[in-house]
């Protein structure tokens, strides 16, 4: 394999050639994990993280980043051992044409006109070890508070924090900030005294996490091993709540047992505090209603977005043990959320963590699900929907929404229209 130069790379140009980022996902998002002067990526570079070599799906992940043996490939980390790894093993998986470049951190970052890219809200996006870091007592990067909350998220699972948690943790059923008659957020009173009862303030920044285990849906409860879209579902509700700070742990408890950090199982006792701190809801504008659902639906500025599997798109099935109706709310535009309604395969990688966001807005943008746009992403309950909006948050696309009450909601009501087979322009 080669070694090419920072003016080499400027110059390297075509389709054939593809950049590809080995550092973590977080070093990838922006976080500057070697005090690299700007954080981000090289522009147009694919992340394909070192630590997924120990995946045996570790050649599926290189072709569903859509790279071919004849591509001219290059690689970068923030070290030359690291780099060289990936490199070999490419070599070894019949790549023809691979490069490596070493100068990431001392020449590319810090050269202000060299163009690079960062998920706009990186921050709130955190890994395992900016959480350890916390929890040591330590000020991590873009942490300017003196107060802070983990919640482990679950659905009716206690067992899923009992079994395993991270230490001093405390755990949160998504109930406590959902009603099951209608899977909506809860009303603003209950909302206030749910954030109060585990110790959450306006000021507070939270770090919310969740468990994956393997959802079922010859389960009674499926949602009860899906912890982890119900951790950033409460994120949402949350942030339309007012908590100034709130934050997701990137692949959550997965990326917490993967760096090896002491695992407790204590039962902490959650610390209660007096007054919230703000009129809730302070962010209204980031849920939508039925009524506001039917608006966007007859705009040409918004879009809602369906975030489903296809086979309930189309009709085939409604996604859930409790909801009889099937099929579509007209107009909507799709964004396929992947199997199921318990799995998000279409916005994760295979160890949980958020996938490649470049990936996903080109995903929404080929189907008309643009930034100029008010968007307002639906599911069935609101857990897909509040995942597919949180990228998009992280995006810092300007007006997004979730349409909270979802099929569950539209599909209650006989008096709104419906649709089920593959729609003409899919056709």
């Amino acid at each position: 394999m080669k070694e090419i130069t920072t003016k080499e790379l400027i110059n390297l140009s075509g389709k054939s050639m593809k950049i590809i980022d080995v550092r973590t996902v977080d070093a990838y998002n922006g976080w500057q994990l070697q005090n690299e002067v700007r954080g981000g990526h090289i522009k147009n570079a694919k992340s394909l993280p070192a630590k997924w070599l120990n995946y045996m799906d570790w050649i599926e992940m290189v072709d569903h980043r859509a790279l071919k043996p004849d591509d001219h490939l290059v690689i970068y980390s923030y070290t030359k051992k690291e780099t060289d790894k990936v490199a070999v093993m490419f070599e070894k998986s019949g790549f023809n044409h691979v490069s490596v470049y070493y100068r990431f951190v001392d020449e590319w970052s810090a050269i202000p006109n060299l163009p690079m890219q960062k998920l706009e809200r990186y921050q709130n996006l955190v890994s395992a070890g900016w959480v350890k870091q916390l929890i040591s007592g330590e000020k991590p990067d873009h942490y300017h508070n003196n107060k802070y909350v983990i919640v482990h998220a679950h659905y009716r699972n206690r067992d899923a924090y009992l079994s395993g948690h991270i230490p001093g943790a405390i755990d949160m059923d998504t109930l406590a900030l959902e009603a099951p008659e209608t899977w909506n957020r809860r009303s603003p009173e209950e909302l206030k005294q749910a954030l109060e009862a585990h110790g959450i303030t306006a000021d507070t920044t939270v770090i919310m996490y969740g468990k994956y285990m393997d959802p079922d849906n010859a389960d009674e409860f499926p949602g009860s091993a899906a912890g982890d879209i119900g951790a950033i579902r409460n994120a949402f509700i949350m942030l339309y709540s007012g908590v100034k700070d709130v934050r997701v742990l990137n692949g959550g408890f997965q990326s917490w047992k993967d760096e090896g950090y002491e695992i407790s199982y204590a039962d902490e006792p959650k610390q209660t505090v007096a007054e919230f701190g703000q009129q809730i809801p302070v962010h209204p504008e980031l849920a939508v209603d039925t009524p506001e659902a039917k608006l966007i639906l007859a705009s040409t500025k918004a879009e809602l977005v369906c975030v489903r599997s296809w086979r309930e798109y189309i009709g085939e099935v409604s996604g859930y043990n409790y909801i009889e109706p099937k099929g579509r709310i007209p107009g909507a535009v799709f964004a396929d959320c992947g199997s199921d309604a318990y799995h998000m395969e279409n916005y994760r990688n295979f160890d949980h963590t958020t996938r490649e966001f470049h990936e996903v807005a080109n995903s929404w943008i080929n189907n008309g699900i643009t930034p100029d746009k008010h968007l307002a992403f639906y599911c069935g309950t609101g857990w897909r929907g509040s995942e597919a909006w949180f990228n998009a948050w992280l995006m810092g696309w300007p007006n997004v929404s979730v349409y909270d009450g979802g099929w569950f909601e539209w599909s209650a009501d006989p008096e709104n229209p419906f649709e089920t087979g593959i729609p003409e322009k899919n056709s």
